[in-house]
């Protein structure tokens, strides 16, 4: 029967395929269970505490009620996060990101709680944010924490973070494929056949949890569209600019609040309630995530008035206090703001005489404004296929989401939502093609095994007998000191250096010899090639002591055996 250390080091190469898939069935099931417990944690309370009894109703709330919901939850999240590690607060898709890219994916528990009570209590309190992100990061950190417990490489990290990733978004949503797109397209930051299995089987495992426990989980029931779409296509081109327009607005104005993340927590999250009361007393459309405003524009037209400030009350707020640092999301916000836009747009354009669809563009909004805002135009366009589940939506959402994605990133040059939180705090994701390749398989898969430990001082006759089991390294050891010597150089030492018969054994000093030798620095098998390639450039060798969780040598890897894996790779 296969050892756990057997299937760690299976794990380690690029091609661990059955592997994956045992450990994307595990990271589905997990954060499966996790999202259905950070929804009961947030719906459950809303039951008790809004008249309605009904999840994100906070139009039912008295005006003096709205004020004070987001306030005392302010005040509640700087009581929480004081109590909290400085290195526990930080929370969200960016979080997770950095640790992706610059920790291996090392993501701890501590981390994990904040994210679900934090979450937990900004959306139920009715702050203008979302659930979607917290349960990416939720979805992440389980997928980090279960290959953190089993001591697997850390290539394999990056797909399990993926995995829980898709998991997440396929459990809120109901959209695995939607989800398996995002992981790939935001998270991980490439496409590659063998991520995508164990990343799909993930997604499958959270939505058949979620549906077998409490039903189809999305709180959003979009209308049946017409097949017959050609007619309106030209005036999705003005669709795409207008939201490209709104987007850089958010962006923007979650690029500017991001400067104030200097100002003490407290102070920001009691302005976060202030805000969000103050408007929430005049506009209570803007409390919560805001699908329950979708689905009205679905069911009844609503005044263009109406729509025109709650649509620029949602594009304002939503940016500004996840800027100030609240931990909430904002993938089911940038939905409602896209729903809001295509709902105005087609009600300028009836009061105009143009017979524009209020359901058709209202859709295709949600999925341009989530595909600008993210900078994940596949994953909005797949979310907007299986929401709808009619594919005449392709076209049209195609052509919405592409100019709107132009309008952003050319016209006004704005980086996504999460890329401008990174930039906020000088940090670039964006992987060059040698380190993501390098990134795909583990220290382990290059293992050079013939290695033999021995003293810096030998006799010649000890030199012959290590020779005879012809080692390609030895790992000269003297003190704290250590250094790989190839089994050549020695080789050559002593045909120069001949002992003669009846003469005694000359004592060979294995530091001091003329040879290519090389500090013996140390990498364990776990770390990633991109780790090991990083580490030989730091200091300036060609080859690494591989060393096991517990710091025993294993064997060395050599820098042109990375240079031919990446090559192979590159050819394929």
């Amino acid at each position: 029967m296969p050892s756990l250390e057997q299937f760690r080091q299976r794990l380690s190469h690029f091609d661990a395929l059955p592997q994956l898939v045992l450990l994307g069935v595990l990271a589905g099931f997990s954060t499966g269970l996790v999202i259905l417990l950070f929804r009961l944690a947030i719906e459950l309370p809303q039951f008790w505490l809004l008249p309605s009894g009904i999840s994100e109703d906070f139009e039912s709330l008295a005006p003096w009620q709205r004020f004070c919901f987001p306030v005392i939850g302010s005040i509640i999240l700087v009581a929480l996060l004081i109590l909290v590690p400085r290195v526990s607060r930080s929370v969200g898709i960016p979080h997770l990101l950095e640790r992706l890219n610059y920790h291996q994916g090392q993501l701890s528990i501590s981390n994990l709680l904040t994210q679900f009570a934090g979450a937990t209590i900004a959306i139920g309190s009715g702050h203008s944010v979302g659930r979607e992100g917290p349960a990416v990061y939720l979805g992440g950190s389980c997928g980090s924490l279960i290959g953190q417990w089993l001591n697997l490489p850390n290539n394999t990290l990056r797909i399990l973070i993926g995995c829980g990733s898709a998991a997440a978004i396929a459990a809120v949503f109901n959209t695995p494929l939607a989800g398996v797109i995002f992981a790939m397209e935001v998270i991980l930051l490439e496409y590659s056949i063998l991520g995508f299995i164990p990343v799909i089987v993930a997604a499958v495992v959270a939505d058949v949890l979620v549906q077998l426990v409490i039903g189809h989980a999305a709180k959003l029931h979009l209308p049946e569209l017409s097949s017959d779409i050609l007619p309106e296509l030209p005036l999705l081109l003005i669709l795409g600019l207008g939201i490209g327009l709104v987007a850089a607005a958010f962006i923007y104005t979650l690029q500017q609040t991001l400067k104030l993340r200097g100002t003490p927590l407290p102070v920001r999250f009691i302005m976060a309630g202030l805000l969000t009361g103050m408007v929430a007393m005049a506009v209570p459309e803007v409390m919560g995530t805001g699908y329950d405003s979708i689905q009205r524009l679905f069911d009844a037209p609503a005044a263009l008035e109406l729509l025109l400030l709650l649509l620029v009350c949602k594009t304002v707020l939503t940016p500004f206090v996840i800027g100030l640092g609240l931990p909430g999301g904002i993938i089911g916000p940038s939905l409602v703001i896209g729903a809001l836009s295509g709902a105005l747009l087609a009600g300028f354009a009836q009061k105009l005489g143009f017979n524009m669809p209020v359901d058709l563009f209202t859709t295709i909004g949600m999925g341009a404004m989530m595909g600008a805002i993210l900078n994940a135009p596949l994953a909005a366009l797949i979310a907007l296929l299986e929401l709808t589940d009619n594919s005449a939506i392709i076209l049209p959402g195609m052509i919405a989401i592409v100019v709107s994605n132009l309008t952003l990133r050319s016209l006004f040059k704005r980086p996504s939502a999460f890329q401008a939180t990174l930039e906020a705090r000088g940090l670039d994701i964006r992987q060059a093609p040698l380190a993501q390749a390098l990134s795909r398989a583990a220290v382990g898969s290059l293992l050079e095994r013939d290695i033999i430990s021995t003293p810096a001082v030998i006799t010649s006759e000890h030199a012959d007998r290590l020779l005879q089991t012809a080692p390609r390294w030895f790992l000269v050891e003297q003190d704290e000191a250590r250094a790989l010597l190839p089994m050549g150089d020695l080789t050559r030492w002593l045909e120069k250096h001949p002992t003669e018969d009846g003469k005694p054994e000359i004592e060979i000093e294995l530091l001091h010899i003329p040879a290519s030798r090389q500090e013996a620095i140390p990498i364990y098998s776990r770390a990633t090639l991109h780790e090991a390639w990083e580490t030989m450039t730091a200091h300036g060798v060609t080859v690494l002591l591989v060393i096991s969780n517990q710091g025993v040598p294993l064997g060395v890897i050599r820098r042109s055996k990375i240079e031919e894996y990446y090559n192979h790779k590159q050819a394929l």
